[in-house]
């Protein structure tokens, strides 16, 4: 099951120093905004390659999952330590209504998945004054 956009504040991941799971939990930090009349989500992946990564769009939602295996390997004073770590994520991206999907470009480099889109202008909205409720 994907992570949900709403789940974003949580601690971006799960790993510790020791593995205390075949399948660790992760969930990579992503940044969306919206300037002028374009959308970008910004998800960081490090350690994964673009072919690591999946990218699924639909009118309503970017779902970016994937795959990272971690392997740490340290030798102090003779000693010979190595841990091995892997963690599938997905996290599901709510789109504003009137974003452009269908124009979506993604790129990646250096562990950055950036995706693009136009979208409509923010809504500017309005400030409402607040009245007294009369009594009854």
């Amino acid at each position: 099951m994907c992570a949900r956009f709403s789940r974003l504040f949580r601690p971006s991941h799960l790993l510790t120093n020791a593995v205390t799971t075949d399948v660790d939990l992760w969930a990579p930090d992503i940044d969306v905004v919206q300037r002028n009349n374009e959308l970008t989500i910004k998800a960081d992946l490090p350690g994964l390659r673009r072919e690591d990564v999946l990218v699924d769009i639909t009118d309503d939602a970017v779902t970016i999952q994937g795959e990272r295996k971690l392997e740490r390997e340290e030798e102090r004073e003779g000693i010979y330590h190595t841990e091995r770590s892997y963690g599938s994520f997905c996290r599901v991206i709510p789109l504003p209504e009137g974003a452009m999907s269908d124009q979506a470009k993604a790129t990646f480099r250096d562990g950055v998945l950036e995706v693009i889109m136009p979208a409509p202008p923010a809504s500017k909205g309005r400030r409402l004054e607040i009245t007294e409720r009369a009594k009854k």
